[in-house]
């Protein structure tokens, strides 16, 4: 049950809040969405297939699922997610999905209880989406349109009176962005959301009582806070940004927080080869420039291929472009052609085609000794060098000698990581590899699997892609596991302070 639409924007939001989230992509929506008092519980008349878990269920089934303890909910559940929580929310959402169950109905149904709202703010850096704002309009997503559907507005739903094409299954980035800012406002979240914010500095402060909240505060470690004293307030998170007005000017801003969520997701920072040379003018990490600089005219008549440099569906949609263009193509990868964990060979043919069309020259269209084939030749198993000026870039094969070939274009698209630049050590301290930086597959946030609290760092929570959740309909398990455990601190805080004013009356 959604509130009535709302349009209120913060424009001068509160100095200090409970709660600040970083990002407004899907993992910030979502967890505004329960942290505002949307509640899930389990239907009247709904019966899990999992016969285990919907006993676990009815013993409890007057509880909202956020009242109930979900380590004991996810015993034994399996998924496509590390994190149990993840599995367990995914399977009452979409029950069985993972056996070809599309159409098994939730078995949730959501209420709201106002009286469980908690005062948060959720900072990004334009409208609510995220990064789904900036991607390529033409293309299809990974996932069905059910699954990148938030909790209690239905993806079909929304798309009978928005989507220009209802026969496709899969969405467009643009319908997709499209249904967040709808979700965002006729859910009510609006009033929680500050577009247009960058964050630039985060970190754990702390004030004598006796200064003021204008007073400069002091950066301390966490190993530091277990040596002060009582007198020191240790909670409060300093998040230091601006925000970027109509006319393009910067208005700074500074807020304090106890609790802080990293939504950062991971398409801030392109991965790159680190190989000599990256930096010329002609090597690109983005897709969406290569498309302008068709539109725009520059790669017409070329007679040299442009280089995609990766294996994954990105490199896949530049090869695509550069086809229906007739531009020839050099295609590398380091790969085998039979490599299991190749995205291609977990996709079915008949729901995406045109990477199998990929796939397909991949591997018959292979270079052989001497020449180029005319339109697309891949390179398996081989590695970029170095780039050089003359806009050539010299090519390490698996064995024998080096290749160079000249091309018009580079495109090195082998994913993307998070950019927490904004956190001590880039964050490097939170990740499972100490001293290394974070990504989504290789060293994601270290976290408690049932609140997702950051192992590392007090009052600091993670979830989405950078937990390792790069599927939307694993990320909601992430907003459930912190409402839950925030809620439950609450709650503690709350009986403490009522005991401590009984004692103090008697």
């Amino acid at each position: 049950m959604p509130l009535a639409e709302d349009t209120t924007v913060l424009d001068d939001p509160p100095r200090t809040v409970p709660i600040v989230i970083i990002g407004n992509g899907p993992s910030g929506i979502c967890l505004s969405y329960m942290l505002s008092g949307y509640r899930p519980y389990l239907c009247p008349d709904a019966v899990h297939p999992n016969p285990i878990l919907q006993n676990k269920l009815e013993e409890a089934r007057h509880l909202s699922i956020p009242e109930q303890d979900l380590e004991y909910l996810s015993e034994g559940l399996e998924g496509r997610s590390s994190n149990p929580v993840a599995v367990l929310f995914d399977t009452l959402l979409h029950p069985n999905a993972d056996f070809g169950y599309d159409d098994y109905p939730s078995v949730l149904q959501w209420k709201l209880e106002s009286e469980h709202y908690i005062p948060h703010l959720v900072l990004g850096k334009g409208p609510p989406g995220g990064a789904w704002n900036d991607m390529e309009e033409s293309m299809l997503t990974l996932s069905l349109g059910d699954w990148m559907e938030l909790p209690g507005l239905k993806f079909k739903d929304w798309a009978l009176c928005n989507r220009r094409n209802s026969k496709n299954d899969r969405a467009t980035p643009a319908e997709v962005a499209s249904y967040y800012k709808h979700y965002a406002k006729v859910m009510g979240l609006k009033r929680n959301f500050i577009d247009n914010s960058y964050v630039t500095y985060v970190a754990k402060t702390y004030r004598e009582p006796e200064e003021s909240a204008s007073v400069e505060t002091k950066q301390i470690s966490s190993e530091q806070l277990q040596h002060k004293n009582n007198d020191v307030y240790l909670k409060n998170w300093e998040i230091q940004g601006y925000r970027r007005a109509a006319d393009g000017s910067r208005e700074p801003f500074c807020l304090f927080a106890e609790t802080v969520v990293l939504a950062t997701g991971t398409f801030d920072a392109p991965a790159r080869l680190e190989a000599n040379g990256e930096d010329l003018p002609y090597v690109s990490h983005s897709l969406s420039e290569f498309e302008t600089d068709i539109c725009k005219g520059k790669l017409r008549g070329a007679t040299d291929p442009v280089l995609v440099v990766g294996a994954g569906l990105t490199a896949a949609d530049a090869v695509l472009c550069a086809h229906n263009h007739n531009i020839p193509v050099i295609h590398v990868f380091r790969r085998r052609l039979n490599d299991p964990s190749l995205i291609f060979k977990q996709l079915p043919k008949k729901l995406y085609p045109e990477y199998h069309k990929v796939y397909n020259m991949m591997c018959t269209q292979s270079y052989g000794t001497t020449s180029l084939h005319p339109k697309y030749t891949s390179f398996p198993e081989h590695c970029v060098l170095s780039f050089n000026p003359d806009m050539k870039f010299v090519l390490q094969c698996p064995s024998g000698p080096k290749k160079v070939f000249k091309i018009s274009k580079a495109l090195v698209l082998i994913g993307s990581h998070p950019n927490l630049f904004f956190l001590k050590e880039q964050g490097r301290n939170l990740g499972h590899h100490p001293n290394q930086p974070i990504t989504c597959k290789g060293n994601p946030v270290e976290i408690n699997p049932y609140t997702y609290e950051a192992s590392k760092e007090p009052n600091l929570f993670a979830l989405g892609p950078l937990v390792g959740d790069n599927f939307i309909r694993f990320l909601k398990g992430g907003a459930l596991a912190i409402t839950r455990c925030l809620e439950m601190r609450l709650k503690n805080k709350s009986q403490i302070d009522e005991s401590g004013s009984t004692n103090g009356a008697c």
